[in-house]
Order: C-alpha cells, then sequence, then structure tokens
C-alpha cells in the first residue's frame, strides 16, 4: 500500500501526459489513415501552438482563451497549407512525403526560432489554476486535473464528431471507401485537406493547452512527433480506443515507469513500438498507398453486353500481362550491364574528390571527410531502399556499431590500423544487422521504416545510456589517432585524414557498385519488382533480403569507421533520429538507386547545413528545409533522373 501511495502523483502525471498524447497522436493518425500523408511535422505543429500560447499567456483567463484561439487557429492554418503542399506528391509514394514534410518542419522551426527565441518560453496560467490542490493525501498541481477534464472534453467532442456527424461520415469514407464518396459529389480532396487542417487543429490545440506539461523548447516538436509515433504505432491507424490506450500506456512509462524502472525506462517506448510492428500481421499494420478517386469516372452499372465485351477484354489484357511480366522478370535477371560504364559517374565523382584537398580550404576539407563517411550511410540507404524495396529510417543503429566498436578498439589499443578497424566496425555491424534482419525483413513499406526508426532510437539510446562504456552524451574522445597501414605514422593532418577516408570509402563504393549491377543485384532487383514471381520461380526472396541488409549494415557500419576518423570524436547526436532522417533523405535526393546521386545528395545537405549556413549564421535549418522542398518538386526522380542516358551509377 505505501508503494501504491507513493505512485500516486507520478500515475496521474501518467495520466494527464497520456490524454495530451492522444489528442496529438488523434490528429497525426487521421493525416496518415485518411489522407495517407506520412506527417513528419506534425511535432511542429504542436510546437506552433504551444509557442503562441505561451506567447500570449499572462496568467488571466483572457490570455488563456486568446491563445487557444490563436493556437489553434495558426496551427490548422499551417494544416490546410501542408495539405496544398502535400497534393501533388499524392501518387508519389510515403517517401516524397516524408520529404517533404521533415523540409518543412525544418522551416518551421526555424521560422518559430526567429519569432519566439531559442530559450524555453515560460508559460502563465490563471492565478486560481497555478496552485495545487489535495489529492488523496497528496498536494497536486490544480491545472492538470484542470487539463485532464479539457482533455477528456475534446477526445469526447473529436470523437462525436468523427463518429455521428455527416463530416465523420466523409471523413470514415474517404478512407475505406474514396470511389464511392467521390460518387456522393464530395471531392475525397476536399476531405483530405479538411483532415490535414482539423489535424492541425488539435495538434495545436494540444500544443496550448498543454504548454505547462511539455513547454515550448528547442526540442519540443522532435519530442512530439516521436512519442506520437509510437502512440499511433501502438493503437493502430483507424481506432480511436486503440490510439486512447496507447497514449495512456505511453504517458504511464513516461512517468510511472521512469518512477518505477529508471534503468529501463528510456528503453520501453521504442521496445514496444518495435514489438508491435513485429509481431502484428503485415496486412494490418501496412497503409494504402493514397488514391484520388475524384480523377476517376463514378461508378455506374453496365449492361450484360457491355460486362461480356470487358471480360473478353480483361482475358486478353490478363493473358497479355502475364506474357510482359514474364517477359520483364527474365529481362531483369538476364541483363548483362557494362561495369566500367556503370562506373562512370562515380569515378568522376571520386576524380573530383581526390583534387579537393588542391581546390578548398582545411575546414571545407573536413566537412568533405564527414560527408563522405555519412555517404556510406545514405549509400546502404540507397542499396535497401532502391534496390531491396526495404525504405529504411534506422541505418545509425549499424553506424552507431561500427563508430563506437572504432573508437573502443583504438582506446584499448588492440586495433589502430585502419583496414583492421574497418574489418572489425564492418563484421560488428553486419553481425548487428544479421542479429536485427528477421525483423525487418518480414515488413514491407511504412512498416520498415517503423521497425528501423525504433532499432535506430533503441540504439541511440542505448550509447547514450552506457556512460561508462561509451561516454554517454559527453561522448567517446582522446582514443589514439588511426594509422593508415602497418608500420605508418599515425594521421595528423586533415590531408592524410581525408586521403584515407576518401581511399577507404572510394574502395567500399566501389565494390558496391559492381555487386549491385551483378548477377546478385539483379536478383534483388527482381525481388523487390515482382516478389510474388520470384517467390512463385523458386527463388529465396527472404535469404535475398537478409544478405541485403546485412551487407547494407556492413557499409553503415564502415561509414561509422571513417566518422570515428574523420573526427575523432562520436557521440549519440551523430547517430541519432535526424542524422538517420538526413541518409535517408539523402537517398531520396540522389534517386534511391543512384549510388553516384546519393553521394551528392549527401554533398548537397552537408554543404548547405554546415558550409553554406555559415554565411546565414543560425538558420542552417532552413537552408536545409528549402534544399529538401525544392528537390521534392524540382526532382522528382531525383539527381539520377538528370543523369546522362543510359548511364547510372
Amino acid at each position: 500500500m505505501e508503494l501504491l501511495d507513493a505512485q500516486l502523483v507520478p500515475a496521474v502525471d501518467g495520466v494527464a501526459y497520456g490524454l495530451l498524447l492522444f489528442v496529438v497522436s488523434a490528429g497525426l493518425s487521421l493525416a496518415f489513415g485518411t489522407a495517407g500523408v506520412l506527417n513528419l511535422a506534425h511535432g511542429t505543429l504542436y510546437a506552433i501552438g504551444a509557442a503562441t500560447g505561451a506567447e500570449l499567456s499572462d496568467g488571466t483567463w483572457g490570455g488563456l482563451l486568446l491563445g487557444l484561439l490563436a493556437g489553434t487557429a495558426a496551427a490548422g492554418g499551417a494544416g490546410a497549407l501542408l495539405a496544398v503542399a502535400a497534393e501533388p506528391l499524392a501518387r508519389r509514394g510515403h517517401l516524397a512525403q516524408a520529404l517533404l514534410t521533415f523540409g518543412l518542419a525544418l522551416i518551421g522551426g526555424n521560422l518559430l526560432t526567429a519569432v519566439f527565441g531559442s530559450d524555453e518560453l515560460p508559460v502563465r496560467v490563471p492565478g486560481a489554476l497555478d496552485t495545487s490542490v489535495s489529492l488523496l493525501g497528496h498536494r497536486y498541481p490544480a491545472y492538470r486535473l484542470v487539463f485532464i477534464v479539457m482533455a477528456v472534453l475534446l477526445a469526447a467532442f473529436g470523437t462525436w464528431v468523427l463518429t455521428r456527424t455527416r463530416a465523420g461520415a466523409a471523413v470514415r469514407a474517404a478512407a475505406d471507401d474514396p470511389q464511392m464518396l467521390a460518387a456522393t459529389g464530395i471531392s475525397p480532396r476536399l476531405v483530405h485537406t479538411g483532415v490535414l487542417m482539423a489535424a492541425g487543429a488539435l495538434a495545436g490545440a494540444a500544443g496550448v493547452l498543454g504548454a505547462p506539461i511539455i513547454g515550448p523548447g528547442p526540442s519540443t516538436a522532435e519530442n512530439v512527433l516521436m512519442l506520437s509515433l509510437v502512440v499511433v504505432v501502438l493503437g493502430g491507424l483507424r481506432s480511436l480506443w486503440g490510439t486512447f490506450l496507447a497514449a495512456i500506456a505511453v504517458g504511464e512509462v513516461q512517468t510511472l515507469g521512469v518512477s518505477l524502472a529508471p534503468d529501463l525506462a528510456p528503453y520501453l517506448l521504442m521496445a514496444a513500438m518495435a514489438g508491435a510492428l513485429i509481431l502484428r500481421p503485415q496486412r494490418a499494420a501496412a497503409a494504402p498507398e493514397p488514391t484520388h478517386p475524384e480523377q476517376t469516372p463514378a461508378r455506374r452499372t453496365p449492361s450484360a453486353a457491355t460486362k461480356a465485351t470487358k471480360a473478353t477484354k480483361a482475358t486478353k489484357a490478363t493473358k497479355a500481362t502475364k506474357d510482359r511480366s514474364g517477359a520483364s522478370l527474365s529481362r531483369i535477371l538476364d541483363r548483362t550491364p557494362t561495369p566500367v560504364r556503370r562506373l562512370t559517374p562515380l569515378a568522376l565523382l571520386l576524380a573530383l574528390l581526390a583534387a579537393a584537398p588542391w581546390i578548398v580550404d582545411a575546414y571545407t576539407l573536413s566537412l568533405a571527410g564527414y560527408a563522405l563517411a555519412l555517404g556510406l550511410v545514405a549509400v546502404s540507404s540507397t542499396v535497401l531502399t532502391g534496390y531491396a524495396g526495404l525504405p529504411v529510417l534506422g541505418q545509425t543503429a549499424p553506424f552507431a556499431v561500427g563508430a563506437y566498436v572504432t573508437a573502443i578498439a583504438a582506446d584499448e589499443g588492440f586495433a589502430t590500423v585502419g583496414p583492421v578497424q574497418l574489418a572489425l566496425a564492418g563484421a560488428a555491424a553486419a553481425l548487428f544487422a544479421l542479429i536485427t534482419g528477421p525483423a525487418v525483413i518480414r515488413a514491407r513499406g511504412v512498416t520498415v521504416l517503423m521497425i528501423t526508426l525504433a532499432i535506430g532510437e533503441l540504439t541511440r539510446t542505448a550509447v547514450a545510456q552506457m556512460t561508462s562504456v561509451t561516454g554517454g552524451t559527453d561522448g567517446f574522445f582522446g582514443f589514439p589517432a588511426t594509422r593508415p597501414l602497418w608500420g605508418a605514422e599515425a594521421l595528423s593532418d586533415e590531408v592524410g585524414t581525408y586521403h584515407y577516408v576518401l581511399t577507404a570509402a572510394a574502395a567500399v563504393l566501389i565494390t558496391t557498385v559492381l555487386v549491385l549491377r551483378s548477377r546478385a543485384g539483379q536478383l534483388l532487383t527482381g525481388a523487390r519488382s515482382a516478389e510474388a514471381r520470384m517467390r512463385a520461380s523458386g527463388h529465396p526472396v527472404s535469404r535475398y533480403l537478409l544478405l541485403a541488409y546485412i551487407g547494407g549494415g556492413a557499409l553503415a557500419g564502415v561509414g561509422g569507421s571513417l566518422l570515428v576518423v574523420a573526427q575523432q570524436y562520436v557521440s549519440p547526436a551523430d547517430v541519432g533520429f535526424e542524422i538517420a532522417a538526413l541518409a535517408m533523405l539523402a537517398a531520396v535526393i540522389g534517386g534511391t538507386t543512384s549510388v553516384a546521386g546519393t553521394l551528392l545528395g549527401v554533398a548537397l545537405i552537408v554543404g548547405t547545413r554546415d558550409w553554406l549556413a555559415g554565411a546565414w549564421p543560425g538558420h542552417g535549418p532552413l537552408l536545409l528545409g528549402v534544399l529538401f522542398v525544392l528537390s521534392v518538386y524540382v526532382l522528382p526522380r531525383g539527381l539520377a533522373g538528370i543523369r546522362m542516358p543510359g548511364v547510372t551509377a
């Protein structure tokens, strides 16, 4: 009883926290489940409401009401703008949407910083709520109790609108049968815009009301986005009750879990998300690609003659499709590319990089070395996304394994030679991929994104928590410099370090391109393009995908080793969600099947974030966001789409 009594306050805090997450996550679930938009800017919508509410709060009821109205309206308007921006990408899949919304999140976050500052904003609640009350013998903040009531009312109102009104029926129809909705004269596109606006308004209202709980600060948007993704994954896309229960569970883990099991609490959320995704049947976990039924004619009842004609045409079309499919599969498996020609773009790019020490200054050269290390992670995403059809968002996990194994081995003194470090890092990362691979390759589509995101975040959390081994959030440094070969002197200057990183990266990249253009790469492409037919032909597709995942992990691990050599330091910030997202987005910018294009994508990202932003301090995220938005519109096929005809790498 004493234990239960001691945990009463954290348990009530968990309810308040969970209800806040429910209001936010309901909007994210609506946006994805109904409009099909993978909105990585949802946390920014919350931050808009929180910052607006905090700015207008003056300790009076009028200030709270004004902040609620203004924050809700501002976030709802941002949601409507997001709907307009995402509309042209509706048929291009979730990766293009991720690129766009992540870019808009960066732009929005930078604008919020410019308007409200980079410090945590104080929130002043009405005096009557800025006190504590007695709750079963404990003192508890009055505002949090009132917030619980307001959140329940807001959730109840949203549920009533969705289940009991015509607007809610239109939203459900847009998700279940958009063609039939279009036939009734209601545009699903208009419904999708309304859903994204409502999702933004919900996030904004939650931001205003939840500012005293999750206050507006530099990391608010990312934290809220992460927690909302966990809630949506655990609760399911189509179940409000499931989302509600998942939000309460996440809230309790964030408060009661920290109190009862502080050592395990950092791992619980991502582990629960990964477990839910792995155990959930794939058909239930995958979300359908969005469609635009208003662009198709309404359904009509065909006559008997029309049915017969259509049946005859369908039979011929089916036979022709099978013939073409068989021929297409044969072409995929029987192509004999010319390796030298395929290597031309990569060779030209590597030649330009080799000349860099005579062209650029020391700072730019150090950025180029870092970009090469990050480039290997991005290329591993290209291999898995473009060739294997596994859109990963967690390649920073094997990247972290390779980096920390290299740093720890060098610190212990048994691996200070470059080739040994590369082999050790690649082997450790490959082993990590072998262990986690079976959970990844059984999934497809967005589910792969979420599983790999969970794996990446669990790995980042582990290296941050294992302070005695990894240095924790302070980072790992002070280990001996790498010797490029046995008997050689340790690397001590920027030029020598860059030459080593470039040589190692070039060898790995050339090998990767040759493998991708070999029979093995053709089999992998066939598994992505015609998985069912490959399986029917007796090909062990799962084995192909697992080998690709292991190879991608080894590639990222080597990148981690080169990162340590390039900057003589590694920390959890180097292997977090932002780096994983940048690696994935570099692959999308590059064209998802082009190694050279991916490297150019990394160069654009690093150059924009770390070099170009030097001319406009404090606005690196804004410039990076603009780069992503322009890329998704101007380069629909990525940089590879503007290459010379017949030349790919």
